[in-house]
């Protein structure tokens, strides 16, 4: 057998066992999409804080709610993955959902939910978390979660209000965040109060409010109020105080009780 012959009669048996390969995968995955789902297993991601505002029984009642069929037993080939998917992400608790079929064809949900920053209580008795990212959240049936919240003459929540130059809501929220990473503010401030257009704190602890008035300088009204702290709180004690006033520019003004 010449030298030619034999690359030939290679070349010929590499292609059938190519051919042949992918026959078998293409049958394997013809009786996939035929063979009907196992069953659906439901994994949420907790908070944080090991809390749930969402459980897996909501997220099988939402899928039941949503499609005409039940997606266990179902013929795997007829499942639409990425609909199920953005269904479940439209749930104002869910930030995502990733959904797989793996080899035994059971359906895996895997969810991560939103974490609630905020919680807005506005002067209508309106109630709602928002997110990291200032999308409104409902409350949860499940868990009240511990969060700065903010009260009093707020302006309704509406798409892009971050994106607003002037907007209370907005002016709330920055200050929620800044609080939030800010160790001193962080154990200081316990809500954040909303008045005829005016922004008030209230502490921890002590009978007082504090007067921030607006956004504008808020640095430098809380390094003002840090030095409050230091050096006249220890000797005058926070009893003896009704405001502690940070809007006046360079100087903190209190009103005794």
């Amino acid at each position: 057998m010449n030298a030619e012959l034999w690359r030939t009669l290679r070349r010929l048996g590499y292609f059938v066992l190519i051919f042949g390969a992918a026959i078998v995968v293409i049958a394997a995955v013809e009786r996939k999409q035929q063979s009907g789902a196992a069953g659906i297993e439901i994994n949420v991601e907790p908070l944080p804080d090991g809390h749930f505002l969402v459980d897996s029984t909501d997220i099988a009642k939402t899928i039941k709610r949503s499609f005409a069929f039940e997606w266990s037993g179902q013929q795997i080939g007829l499942l639409n993955i990425e609909r199920l998917e953005r269904v479940l992400e439209e749930d104002p608790f869910i930030l995502s959902a990733d959904v797989y079929i793996n080899a035994k064809d059971m359906i895996h949900i895997l969810v991560e939910q939103r974490e609630p920053v905020l919680r807005i209580i506005d002067d209508n008795g309106l109630q709602y978390y928002l997110d990291i990212d200032g999308n409104k959240m409902p409350l949860s049936k499940h868990f009240s979660a511990r969060v700065m919240v903010a009260t009093g003459s707020l302006p309704p929540h509406v798409p892009g209000f971050l994106d607003k130059k002037k907007n209370l809501l907005k002016d709330v929220f920055l200050l929620s965040q800044y609080i939030e990473k800010d160790r001193f503010l962080r154990t200081l401030i316990e809500q954040i109060y909303v008045s005829n257009g005016k922004i008030l704190l209230a502490p921890k602890v002590g009978n007082y409010k504090i007067i921030l008035g607006s956004m504008e300088g808020v640095e430098e009204k809380f390094d003002r109020l840090r030095i409050f702290y230091d050096e006249v709180m220890p000797y005058e004690g926070w009893r003896r105080y009704k405001t502690v006033n940070l809007s006046y520019k360079g100087q903190v003004v209190c009103e005794k009780r």
